[in-house]
């Protein structure tokens, strides 16, 4: 019976090691999107996995840059109401989890947008970081990492900024002064430069950030 029992332990890791080598992503080639004519008012990216970086386009056009396979691919499409929609599709059976995640230039998204195209940007990801450029929104932006950092470079917003991290930081700069927002802010399990209440602005801030630190200055 002991005998059994251990060849079954052997070959239960042999099974385990076996998978261990392997990506289970699939094979990954390199595609891009662009806007072309579309016209484009809001941006909406809801991902798992991806770092996101957010930069400018020079063209008037958006572009997307990424990484597909046959198990892990983007769906991107423009709804009725001019909104880039941008998600992440798994299509995988329950081997495919185990093993290792695919590389990390495989699990990258880059996103060009013209300066003060869009009324509106949300990003959303798990366990990699959000990043954004120098960039101007008409109404509002909204980035959520859970499992990453969120960081941003003089950003600018006409009515409202909602920033989440989980097991991250956020930090950046947004473009206006102290009095332009009002402040919520929810700190949990870190620090944070700004105040858990402030009234008054003709924007709003809110920061919710579990298990991370809050670094946000307002500049010109």
């Amino acid at each position: 019976m002991k005998k059994i029992r251990a060849l079954l332990f052997i070959l239960a890791g042999v099974f385990v090691f076996s998978f261990a080598g392997c990506s289970n992503g699939g094979t990954f080639t390199e595609k891009s999107y662009s806007s072309g004519e579309s016209e484009i008012k809001s941006v909406s990216i809801d991902v798992t996995d991806r770092e996101l970086e957010i930069g400018t386009s020079e063209d008037g056009q958006i572009h997307v840059k990424y990484f597909d396979s046959e198990k892990e691919y983007l769906d991107i499409s423009v709804s009725e109401n001019q909104e880039l929609l941008i998600k992440l599709v798994i299509d995988k059976d329950w081997t495919d989890y185990i093993g290792t995640k695919p590389s990390a230039e495989y699990r990258k998204i880059a996103v060009e947008i013209p300066d003060g195209l869009l009324v509106s940007f949300t990003a959303k990801t798990t366990n990699e970081n959000i990043k954004v450029n120098p960039l101007s929104f008409a109404e509002s932006v909204s980035l959520d990492s859970n499992g990453g950092d969120v960081t941003f470079e003089r950003v600018s917003v006409g009515k409202s900024v909602s920033l989440t991290a989980k097991n991250g930081n956020i930090q950046g700069t947004l473009i206006g002064g102290w009095d332009d927002f009002s402040i919520t802010c929810t700190i949990k399990k870190g620090d944070s430069n700004l105040p858990e209440s402030k009234e008054d602005g003709d924007k709003t801030l809110t920061a919710d950030c579990n298990n991370g630190d809050i670094n946000i200055e307002f500049v010109q």
